[in-house]
């Protein structure tokens, strides 16, 4: 699909979000040859600055950035070229005038609204531009999360932008979908037939999400406290891979029919009780501990945090999918702060062999698995069984590994890149409907509700481990452990 000329107006235009991400994936692209020649770049803020006081800003905090292979002197004059600063001050409508004086108002031009700030000003900046004209049919806007901190108010966020932009022009944007092994999770289920006869609960045993994260809360005590790995993390990014996961093939690959098949998964999850919610779901909060070999402080006792926090760092719970395909396939979903290792990852286990003839002679028997890597190293591994070298039929694990830097040598997009390419191209795949987020928060929110209610703290972890006891104790009452301490010695 081809990109027609545009003005991408970036809300936050000083910013960390677009300093450190927004702007180098643009510069990326444009340096590929994606943008056309006349596209524009508005960066707005609140304080004054010169054009060359803004330009020294983006040296200064854009530019270290980019790798330094792919920086450019000539693709980066060009770019910086495209890079208009605009003062403008979000909550007060008359401000828009300068940001209207700016934009090209040519109606073959689409205006692409990007809103990296905080929810709060969502409904005042969508409310503003269209009482200044802006909000045209050749108009889109792009949402950050977080989209809410429960159902309520993520359905006031749909409803308040939902009245100046239609559902066609709003991007509910959610940077894991742009991974290049989320595509590749695509490509696996609805590429090939190998794996689709096997894709039901007659096959698989189990299914495995971990989002993993050594480092901390670091400086940003004050925005995770108020939000938690609930919110920050399984709501939206390990829910949307669990989608991917589950859904049934769509009848394309366009944005509604994709979405519609994820929203039928999020609408089968098995609804929580009072009963399964101690059962299936599990709250942690890292204490101090080593990472690597350095001595870090627990979550109350970073930098400006509060002693008496029960916000959680860790959050483990078991989902099932009511669907004739899944019924019976529990799938266990992670995320935590200062774990053993940064990874993500999908872990698909099937069932071990009826019955084994090997038995006499194997004490490494183990069902065979395919793990989709996310990061840190992008690829596809499957264990399977094999015959070991020598006289007997003695087996052993085996890896067939596709790792997806090395077979494709091509320059690898990031995420953001990627997805600021669908925006404006106006695909709208990988981005969230209105209806997917009300559905996931609706899901979410009775966990939300019974910690609210529990007068009791996240069961504590060591910083550097993998999660609080009970976390293992969860996956283990089905019998089953999690990957990492399932892998046998090869």
């Amino acid at each position: 699909m081809t990109i027609t000329d545009f003005d991408l107006v970036l809300f936050g235009g000083t910013g960390d979000l677009a300093m450190r991400k927004l702007l180098p994936a643009l510069y990326a692209r444009d340096r590929a040859g994606d943008l056309p020649d006349t596209a524009r770049i508005l960066c707005l803020g609140r304080d004054k600055k010169s054009q060359e006081d803004f330009r020294a800003l983006i040296e200064e905090k854009a530019r270290p950035h980019i790798t330094a292979n792919s920086l450019e002197s000539a693709a980066w004059v060009r770019f910086c070229a495209r890079i208009a600063y605009v003062t403008l001050d979000a909550s007060q409508a008359d401000s828009y005038q300068a940001l209207k004086a700016a934009l090209r108002g040519s109606g073959e031009i689409n205006h692409i609204f990007y809103l990296a700030t905080p929810p709060s000003l969502f409904s005042t900046i969508c409310k503003n531009l269209q009482a200044n004209g802006l909000a045209t049919p050749h108009s889109r806007v792009v949402l950050e999360k977080p989209l809410g901190r429960d159902l309520a108010s993520a359905k006031e966020i749909n409803a308040q932008v939902g009245r100046v932009f239609t559902e066609s022009q709003i991007f509910r944007i959610d940077h894991y979908l742009g991974k290049e092994a989320v595509q590749n999770l695509l490509a696996l289920r609805f590429g090939n037939i190998l794996f689709e006869p096997l894709w039901r609960r007659e096959w698989i045993s189990d299914v495995q999400i971990t989002i993993a994260e050594e480092l901390g809360v670091g400086g940003r005590f004050g925005y995770y406290d108020n939000s938690g790995a609930l919110r920050d993390m399984l709501q939206n990014h390990l829910l949307q891979l669990l989608c991917i996961v589950a859904m049934e093939p769509p009848v394309s690959n366009s944005g509604d029919a994709v979405r519609d098949e994820k929203l039928k998964v999020l609408r089968s999850l098995k609804r929580f009780t009072p009963t399964t919610l101690g059962l299936n779901v599990v709250r942690g909060q890292y204490r101090g501990g080593h990472v690597d070999g350095v001595a870090v402080p627990g979550y109350r006792k970073e930098a400006d945090a509060n002693p008496e926090s029960r916000t959680e760092t860790f959050v483990a719970l078991k989902a099932e999918i009511d669907t004739w395909r899944w019924a019976g396939v529990p799938f266990y979903l992670r995320t935590g702060k200062r774990m053993a290792d940064s990874l993500a990852e999908i872990v698909v286990r099937f069932k071990s062999v009826p019955h084994s003839i090997f038995a006499q002679n194997n004490s490494h028997s183990a069902p065979n698995c395919v793990v989709i890597r996310l990061q840190p190293d992008e690829g596809l591994h499957m264990n399977l069984m094999a015959k070991m070298p020598g006289d007997g039929m003695r087996l052993k694990p085996v890896e067939l590994e596709l790792d997806f830097r090395e077979k494709f040598k091509a320059a690898r997009m990031d995420a953001y890149e990627r997805l600021l390419l669908d925006v404006l191209r106006g695909q709208l795949t990988l981005f969230m409907r209105s209806d997917e987020l009300e559905a996931a928060w609706e899901w979410i929110e009775p966990v939300l509700d019974h910690w609210d209610h529990q007068d009791s703290d996240p069961f504590p972890y060591n910083a550097g481990t993998w999660g609080p006891a009970a976390a293992n104790a969860l996956i283990g009452r089905d019998g089953l452990q999690w990957r990492e301490e399932a892998l046998p010695e090869l």
